[in-house]
């Protein structure tokens, strides 16, 4: 296949954040991109060549889409995977693959694949609704707290709760759920590891997370981890032997939970870019998204080291009703050096929602992050 060629199409499932800074890339090497979403307001729409409006959860919209690219990839796991399974037994080239994809988009199956594989993580107890979990409770033998988990679809925090006592299992959920151990976490981190068609694989360094309490979502990234090198090898032989078992193509972010007698474990994984490397492109050698392309193109990976520390501040929405974005006092901030801002283009904000990112990078890490946590406090994404 000529990759750099008029006839190339490369095809996108998804339409959000992620795919719009694939597409950057995308475009840097003058590679055609269709994308489709179900909606002509996601960020995506005005940046792809082609910008098809569909279902990513249809059957029939997925085949008809991918019946018209080369090659396959996404940018979010909710994606009719049946439909994948369908195209690339016709020979579709998709990474990653449905198999792949099926598993990850599932927690129950994720946490089961971990243990199959000797992949360490917390232990865990999978139950077909709430009701089954509440009446198998006492003989399960978990503690609390711990952590209750929808298996399909969460995502952002979305479908999580911490149960103290259980009273708090008091609430409606008829389909898959799991529960798992609490974790005493000194440190969370991730780690993105690439891996082509080919099996070549590279690692982005480790970097750290701290998350918001209230929310769950990721508040700050820091590249790279606080932490001993002999911490920093384990995470990175976790996360490539993971990258091996699912067989990957593409990216894995690999999220690790740091416990307090410095044991790693895997929390979740993402078959795709993510939020914990939106750091690379002003922080690395190659961006994660560079790197995305590289690997489902089978092309030589980037270097991944380093160039200079820094932190990446989430912007979300504050604003309890949906409405029109303002971002509040942004324009203070562009005198500031260092300073990166990433605006998404979703129109409207609404509490919670990823409006956008701001990388502040530093050849010292401690100052990094000081201006960066000043700035989190600046901003206010409203509307």
């Amino acid at each position: 296949m000529q990759l750099f060629s008029s006839k190339f199409k490369l095809g996108i499932l998804g339409g959000g954040q992620l795919g719009k800074m694939l597409l950057y890339d995308a475009k840097r090497y003058d590679l055609h991109t269709k994308v489709m979403d179900s909606n002509f307001e996601v960020p995506c729409a005005r940046l792809a060549d082609e910008f098809i409006l569909g279902d990513i959860t249809n059957y029939d919209d997925v085949i008809n889409f991918g019946n018209k690219v080369d090659i396959i990839t996404v940018e979010i796991e909710k994606i009719n995977t049946d439909a994948l399974l369908f195209l690339e037994k016709k020979g579709k080239k998709i990474f990653p693959s449905a198999v792949t994809l099926k598993i990850i988009q599932n927690k129950t199956q994720q946490k089961e694949f971990y243990q199959k594989n000797n992949l360490p993580t917390s232990r865990f107890k999978n139950y077909s609704n709430i009701d089954e979990l509440k009446s198998n409770f006492e003989k399960d033998n978990f503690k609390f707290p711990f952590v209750w988990k929808s298996s399909r679809f969460g995502y952002d925090g979305k479908g999580v709760k911490i149960i103290k006592k259980f009273d708090d299992l008091n609430f409606s959920y008829d389909d898959e759920c799991l529960i798992e151990e609490k974790i005493s976490i000194k440190k969370e981190l991730s780690v993105i590891v690439a891996r082509n068609i080919d099996g070549e694989m590279k690692c982005f360094p480790v970097v750290e997370m701290e998350f918001n309490d209230k929310s769950n979502l990721v508040e700050y990234v820091m590249c790279p981890a606080n932490i001993s090198s002999d911490i920093e090898s384990r995470a990175i032989e976790i996360a490539m032997k993971a990258t091996e078992k699912f067989n990957m193509v593409g990216l894995l972010a690999v999220e690790l939970f740091l416990d307090v007698n410095d044991k790693i474990i895997i929390n979740e994984v993402a078959p795709r870019p993510h939020n914990s490397g939106h750091h690379t492109i002003e922080c690395c050698m190659t961006s994660q998204f560079d790197q995305h392309i590289r690997s489902i193109l089978n092309l030589p990976l980037g270097e991944t080291q380093v160039l200079i520390p820094g932190i990446m501040v989430n912007l979300v929405g504050e604003n309890k009703v949906e409405g029109n974005v303002v971002y509040q006092n942004i324009n203070d901030i562009f005198e500031i050096p260092g300073v990166f801002i990433h605006i998404y283009g979703k129109k409207k904000s609404r509490l919670d929602r990823k409006m956008g990112h701001i990388t502040i990078v530093n050849k010292d890490i401690s100052k990094a992050i000081e201006i960066g946590k000043k700035i989190k406090k600046k901003i206010k994404v409203i509307s």
